[in-house]
């Protein structure tokens, strides 16, 4: 059996970006359609890759502890206005 947090790991970054089109769009690159059970298991390795390998900070996303980013309304403001949200968070502290 092969272990998902060494594929994740060893994973290009290039193999990431085709993987999450694949999600976004509802096909593969060649324009084949995702069964309902292949985008479920794509979707859920894009989402270990960026819990493992991304630093985000975006609303939304999922951070290095495997949890969803939720801003509060002052972040995002903070965000859309080109501020590192980051740097909110050690203002706050």
């Amino acid at each position: 059996m092969t272990d998902i947090n060494k594929v994740i790991d060893d994973m290009p970054a290039d193999v990431y970006q085709r993987l999450l089109s694949a999600v976004e769009l509802g096909k593969w690159d060649d324009g084949t359609v995702l069964t309902q059970e292949q985008r479920a298991s794509t979707q859920q390795v894009v989402m270990l890759y960026q819990a493992r390998k991304l630093k985000q900070t975006d609303h939304f996303t999922i951070n290095s502890e495997g949890s969803v980013n939720e801003l509060t309304k002052s972040e995002l403001k903070k965000q859309f206005k080109g501020e590192s949200i980051a740097e909110f968070q050690e203002k706050e502290l």
